[in-house]
């Protein structure tokens, strides 16, 4: 018997920069991927959340998770700026991360920033 096809989980170990996104996803090490991804300071993970999904405390569970290594989180809504849900909000001011929501591209921006600048930064950010 065959074992099948193991799917895994998206992940790039390490922090990286993204280098480019559009077209439904992000350019980042060499490497592009499909669909949106969270920014951690463990590494680049996919994230299954499309643009026009609810921004629940369920989807950013992963960066709860992280929370000590991360002062900041961008959130890159999409095309469109979405503000966070106050329940949102409040579970990740509960842990010492100050939330800001903005466009993805505004997010990749700052990320990008950020990150050269050394900064405990993380990003959530909805594939365009």
């Amino acid at each position: 018997m065959g074992r099948g096809i193991v799917i895994r989980q998206a992940h790039f170990p390490g922090r990286a920069p993204i280098d480019a996104y559009g077209n439904g996803g992000f350019r980042f090490a060499d490497m592009s991927h499909r669909g949106s991804l969270l920014l951690l300071p463990s590494g680049v993970y996919g994230w299954g959340l499309d643009e026009g999904e609810p921004l629940t405390v369920a989807a950013f569970e992963r960066v709860l998770d992280e929370s000590k290594d991360i002062e900041v989180l961008l959130v890159g809504t999409g095309k469109q700026l979405r503000p966070l849900p106050a329940e949102l909000k409040a579970a990740l001011k509960a842990l010492g991360i100050s939330s800001d929501p903005m466009s993805t591209g505004a997010a990749v921006r700052t990320y990008n920033i950020m990150l050269a600048e050394q900064r405990a930064v993380a990003a959530a950010v909805i594939a365009v």
